[in-house]
Formats: C-alpha cells, sequence, structure tokens
C-alpha cells in the first residue's frame, strides 16, 4: 500500500537507484488537498534512496543541480537552490520525519467525530474535509484534534493538535490511534510527518504505531 501511494504522490517509486532521482510529476502543477500549490515534492528511505517530483517543465533544470550527489548533499542544494530556480523565493525548502502504519496502536479511543465546518470547531481545523476528531472536555470546550489530509485515496496524512492545558496526558497519541486505525480499515497508509525538532510530535507517534524509520519528507512550501 506505501508502495502505491508514493507511487501516486510522487510520481515514481521505488528510486531507480542511490541518491535523490528528480521525476517530472504533473501533480505538481496543481493544487493540493487543501488548494496551495506544492512544486516540489520527496521521500528517501532509510539508505537515503529517493524520489523527488517536480513540475514536469523543471524536472531536468533540477536534475542538474544534485546531479551525482547523497541524499543528505542534495538536500542542503535543495534548500538554497531550489526556490529560486522553481522562480518562489519566499518558499523554504525543508527536510522533516516521513513516518506510515498500517498497523496503529491499540490504544483506547478518544475524542469524537464532527463536520470539518461545525460549530466550536478551532480554525486550524476547518480547512481540512468532511470530518475531524474532536476531544473536548466536560463543558465542550475544545482540547485536542486531529484532521485527515487526503493526498489520495491510498494514502491519508494525519494533522494533530493539542491544547496546552490538556499536554502530557495521552490524548494527541490516542486520538493519533484512532484516526489511523479509520484510515487503515478504509484501505489506506497513515502518514504521519513532522518537523525533527519537535521531539514531542515523535513522541506521540512512537506511541500511536508510527515508528521512526529513518525516512525523510522533502517538500517546498511558503515560509512559516
Amino acid at each position: 500500500m506505501l508502495t502505491r501511494f508514493l507511487q501516486v504522490w510522487l510520481g515514481a517509486w521505488p528510486p531507480p537507484g542511490a541518491g535523490i532521482a528528480v521525476v517530472g510529476h504533473p501533480a505538481r502543477d496543481k493544487p493540493r488537498w487543501d488548494g496551495a500549490e506544492q512544486l516540489a515534492l520527496g521521500v528517501t528511505d532509510a539508505d537515503g534512496r529517493g524520489v523527488l517530483s517536480v513540475p514536469p517543465a523543471h524536472r531536468d533544470a533540477v536534475a542538474g543541480l544534485i546531479a551525482g550527489l547523497d541524499a543528505g548533499a542534495a538536500a542542503e542544494v535543495l534548500a538554497a537552490r531550489l526556490p529560486v530556480l522553481l522562480r518562489r523565493p519566499e518558499q523554504v525548502f525543508f527536510t522533516g520525519v516521513f513516518r506510515w502504519s498500517q498497523a496503529p496502536a491499540a490504544l483506547p479511543d478518544a475524542g469524537a467525530w464532527e463536520p470539518s465546518d461545525g460549530p466550536g470547531i478551532p480554525d486550524w481545523l476547518r480547512p481540512f474535509p468532511g470530518e475531524v476528531l474532536i476531544a473536548r472536555d466536560e463543558d465542550g470546550a475544545y482540547l485536542a484534534g486531529v484532521g485527515l489530509k487526503p493526498h489520495d485515496v491510498s494514502g491519508i496524512e494525519i494533522s494533530v493538535g493539542t491544547d496546552e492545558r490538556a499536554r502530557g496526558q495521552g490524548l494527541a497519541r490516542r486520538l493519533v490511534a484512532r484516526a489511523a486505525r479509520r484510515i487503515v480499515a478504509g484501505g489506506a497508509v497513515a502518514v504521519y510527518l513532522h518537523d525533527p525538532a519537535n521531539i514531542a510530535s515523535g513522541r506521540v507517534a512512537d506511541a500511536a504505531g508510527f515508528p521512526d524509520l529513518g525516512w525523510k519528507i522533502h517538500a517546498m512550501a511558503g515560509a512559516a
């Protein structure tokens, strides 16, 4: 299932050889699930072998930037030069942790599924289509929530956020595990991405059944 998802998401998988292979993927010329552009998107495995997809018109120029480089050196070059090459100097190229699961942890359920456009939904969850998973206190106030990014029917990414007053209680991991179980039951692979410096997010992923296997996500997006 992971291979099928990456083939759709990136345009090719598995990587043909060492380092990062650059492919031209028509999806990079189209808006992603939330309407934003995603001009560069890639994944590398634990051995540093990967695929980076870019708009087809830029494939050769991007491939020339990183020809002969290993994944680490290629990521450094892409971070320095890719936004300008793709005519988006205001954006940043970043590398994060790529995790996935087809066997989420059997943690107790938390929260309830609610329409993302319903009452009392935090602003950060409203862009997610369909339902979001919300945990509330006894008064109905928001504690934590999960939104699902439908990259493809074969792969769905989980985003989680917890109110400061509810942190440290194991709530996020239970929400993530519950959301992942729904994704897997629907025949897709559950994906979890995070900044390497976000230790708390990594702990949530570990507990919810998303081990860190040394894979990386590489992408270009607007600066935070």
